[in-house]
C-alpha cells in the first residue's frame, strides 16, 4: 500500500530523490529552485505560500513527489480566481485555505509532480492525494496551476479544466533572426527592424550571459532593476536577492541573463531559464525606459538564443497580447481544479463551461492578428 507523507519543506525530501523522480530538464521543479524560494524568504507561512510538498512511498521507496503549499490568498498565482473567494465570503463561507500545486510565481507550463509510476496511473492518483489533503487541512479546494498541456488529457474527470490563453514563440526552423522576420508581411516587418535600430540609435548595448559568465554582481544589478520596475507600481518584487543568489549558485547552468548597458553602465536586463526544448523568460527590470528596450531585452535577444541554439520553444511569460505581432503565437494553457463544497463545484463548472467557449473565441481570433504572411502575398 501506498504512504503518503506531507513535507513542510522541501528539505524534508532528500534532493536526489526528488530530482530522480522529477523531469531534469524542467527548471522549475528541480529540487534546487524549490529549496532557493524557501530557504530565501520568498515563500514560506508569513508570504501565504506555506509549503505542505507530498511525497508517496511504496515500501520506503519514494515514487511520487509534488510540490504543495497552503495558501492564505491569491497572489502570485496567474490563474485568477478572486470571484470564487467573494463568492465564499458572500455566503459565510471561507476560500482560504486552498491548496495548490504549483510553481510560485511561475506561470510556466510544465510537469506537476514526478513519479516513477506509469504516467496514467500517476495522474489517476491526484484527486485522491489532494483530496485526502485537502480534508485533512479543512481547505476549501485545490488546484493545479499550468500543467504540461500535453498531459492535460490523462487528468481525471473528476477534475475541472480551466482554459487559459498566452503567446509562445516557436522554432520553424530558422536560419537567423532576418529568416525569422522575413515569413513576415511587409509592414510588421518593417516595425520590428525599427524598433531594433531605435536600440542603437539611443547607444545601447545588448549582451549575453549565460552560466558561470554571470557574476555575482550582474545578479545584484539585475535585482536592483526587478524591484525598481516593481516599486513603481507601487509594490515589491516577490523575490528575494537572496533567491537569486542562491540560483546563480546552485544553477547557473540554466541561467541566462540578458544586460542592456549605455555609456559602459547597465540600464536593464532580464533574466531567462534554459529547458532543452524551450527557453523561459521570466523576470525583467529597467533603471529608467527606454523606447523599445522591453522588446529588445525580453522578446527579441530570446528568439535570437533559440534560433542560434536550436531551442524550439520560447515562452516569455503570462500575458500581453503585444507579443503576437512580434511573432508570438497565442497558445492554450490549462489549470485543473476541485472544491470541497458540491454546490460551489458545481457554480464554477458552469462558468468554466462558459468562460471555455469565449476562450476558444479570443484564441481564434487572436491567430489572425499574427504577423505572418498569407499564402498569396
Amino acid at each position: 500500500m501506498y504512504k503518503v507523507n506531507l513535507h513542510t519543506s522541501i528539505d524534508g525530501i532528500p534532493a536526489d530523490r526528488w530530482d530522480t523522480l522529477c523531469d531534469p530538464e524542467y527548471p522549475f521543479l528541480r529540487h534546487a529552485f524549490l529549496k532557493a524560494l524557501e530557504t530565501s524568504g520568498s515563500v514560506g507561512a508569513d508570504t501565504g505560500w506555506q509549503p505542505l510538498h507530498i511525497e508517496v512511498t511504496d515500501q520506503d521507496n519514494s515514487i511520487l513527489v509534488m510540490p504543495l503549499y497552503i495558501k492564505s490568498h491569491s497572489w502570485g498565482e496567474y490563474v485568477f480566481d478572486w470571484a470564487w473567494a467573494d463568492a465564499y465570503e458572500r455566503n459565510g463561507m471561507n476560500y482560504y485555505p486552498k491548496l495548490v500545486n504549483a510553481v510560485p510565481f511561475t506561470p510556466a507550463s510544465g510537469p506537476r509532480f514526478g513519479s516513477s509510476l506509469p504516467a496514467d496511473e500517476a495522474w489517476a492518483l491526484l484527486p485522491q492525494l489532494l483530496n485526502q489533503v485537502m480534508t485533512q487541512i479543512k481547505a476549501s479546494s485545490w488546484h493545479c496551476l499550468f500543467p504540461d498541456p500535453n498531459e492535460i488529457q490523462q487528468a481525471p474527470d473528476s477534475c475541472l479544466t480551466r482554459l487559459g490563453c498566452q503567446y509562445h514563440w516557436f522554432n520553424h526552423e530558422y536560419r537567423d533572426f532576418d529568416d525569422f522576420i522575413s515569413r513576415f508581411n511587409s509592414r510588421k516587418r518593417k516595425s520590428v527592424k525599427r524598433e531594433r535600430r531605435k536600440i542603437q540609435e539611443q547607444g545601447i548595448t545588448i549582451e549575453r550571459l549565460s552560466g558561470r559568465q554571470i557574476k555575482n554582481r550582474d545578479m545584484q544589478t539585475f535585482y536592483h532593476f526587478y524591484q525598481s520596475t516593481y516599486l513603481k507600481r507601487g509594490r515589491r518584487g516577490y523575490l528575494s536577492a537572496e533567491f537569486f543568489d542562491q540560483l546563480l549558485k546552485v544553477m547557473p547552468e540554466r541561467l541566462l541573463l540578458v544586460q542592456a548597458c549605455r555609456d559602459n553602465t547597465a540600464i536593464a536586463a532580464a533574466l531567462y531559464f534554459i529547458g532543452k526544448n524551450t527557453l523561459f523568460g521570466r523576470y525583467w527590470g529597467c533603471h529608467s525606459e527606454h523606447d523599445s528596450l522591453h522588446f529588445e531585452a525580453c522578446y527579441y535577444q530570446g528568439i535570437e538564443y533559440c534560433i542560434e541554439k536550436g531551442i524550439q520553444r520560447f515562452d516569455p511569460g503570462a500575458q500581453g497580447e503585444h507579443k503576437i505581432q512580434r511573432g508570438f503565437e497565442p497558445v492554450r494553457t490549462f489549470s485543473l481544479h476541485h472544491m470541497a463544497d458540491p454546490r460551489f463545484e458545481r457554480a464554477v463548472e458552469v462558468f468554466l463551461e462558459e468562460e471555455r467557449d469565449l476562450m476558444e473565441q479570443q484564441i481564434t481570433q487572436l491567430t489572425t492578428w499574427l504577423p505572418f504572411k498569407q499564402p498569396d502575398q
